[in-house]
């Protein structure tokens, strides 16, 4: 399995920037750590990341605009092949601009049992609220500090007599094994059949009376007690590729787009001229053009009176 690019940005020692280094080389890791960052060009973490061979980047915030600083990080990031970034004790607050173009590929850790305790001085906050546990929350960035979805939890217990220092310090005992587990399951979502199938089932079965049956081992999409739209294979016969399976017009678009695009297209064999395979499973899945082959598959075997109450729903 391809594993996926990942940038790293920390502002300080770098611990969990060195728990994600040290477990993406342990077998089974689906992602590589490919920059070290930070806004502080004294922050230790650079140091361990140079000694561990890493290719780093640093740029002081100080005197500069926001958007600037932003507009670095990203280029340094995006040049070093990155498909992912980890924040890791990032002590920066990203602008809309930069959180935006990263949508759904920026990871972050929160020393909180998320959506409690956003911002700071969550051990101290989980003490005082006689809380039993606390523990660490990996969330996808957003606009809304912390409040972005939450990939995952771990806790801990709040012992008596501890102090906001002794819980952080079992609390990043505990980040340090969960940030590398969530970001390696997060990273290879792009090539797990199940996932990649839930996605096609998501988008298939918003479409007017569609239902899901299994066809020759594989999920099929089609309208109830009426035609198949869509099939989803999966290592068919050994082929080792998870692919939608979509009508097209014929034999001439077949060939075009399998001549515009080798890797992503194929002709299914047993299906014929007025199919295409189309492959999920190379990690930059545009689900709103499979969202649109759907659309236009179920229109090529929907009764009239289902196309026309799309046709008509689609006018406003």
């Amino acid at each position: 399995m391809k594993r996926a690019k990942v940038a790293v940005l920390i502002s300080g020692k770098g611990t969990n920037m060195a728990a994600l280094l040290y477990a993406s080389r342990q077998a089974g890791a689906a992602y590589e750590i490919v920059l070290v960052a930070s806004n502080d060009p004294e922050a230790e973490g650079l140091r361990l990341a140079e000694a561990e061979g890493l290719a780093t980047f640093a740029l002081s915030h100080r005197g500069m605009a926001r958007a600037d600083h932003d507009a670095a990080m990203d280029r340094a990031v995006r040049e070093a092949g990155a498909e992912y970034i980890a924040l890791a004790g990032y002590m920066r607050i990203l602008g809309t601009d930069f959180v935006s173009r990263w949508e759904g590929r920026m990871l972050n850790i929160h020393p909180s049992l998320l959506p409690k305790y956003p911002g700071l001085d969550t051990h101290a906050r989980a003490i005082e609220a006689g809380d039993t546990h606390a523990g660490a929350s990996v969330h996808l960035v957003t606009d809304d500090l912390d409040m972005g979805e939450v990939l995952g939890r771990a806790e801990v217990a709040i012992l008596p007599g501890d102090t906001p220092e002794t819980l952080a310090e079992r609390v990043k005992l505990a980040e340090h094994q969960l940030y590398p587990r969530v970001l390696s399951e997060y990273a290879a979502r792009p090539f797990d059949p199940d996932w990649l199938i839930a996605r096609v089932r998501e988008r298939a079965m918003a479409l007017p009376e569609a239902e899901e049956t299994l066809s020759h081992g594989m999920p099929c999409f089609g309208i109830v007690k009426g035609k198949k739209f869509a099939w989803v294979s999966v290592d068919h016969h050994g082929d080792g590729v998870t692919a939608l399976l979509a009508k097209i017009s014929g034999a001439d678009e077949q060939a075009h787009l399998i001549e515009t695009d080798p890797a992503r297209y194929y002709r299914p064999p047993y299906f014929g001229d007025g199919w295409i395979g189309i492959r999920l499973d190379l990690g930059d899945t545009d689900w709103d053009a499979i969202e649109s082959w759907l659309s236009r598959s179920w229109r090529a075997v929907a009764p009239k009176r289902l196309t026309a109450l799309m046709d008509a729903a689609d006018q406003f």
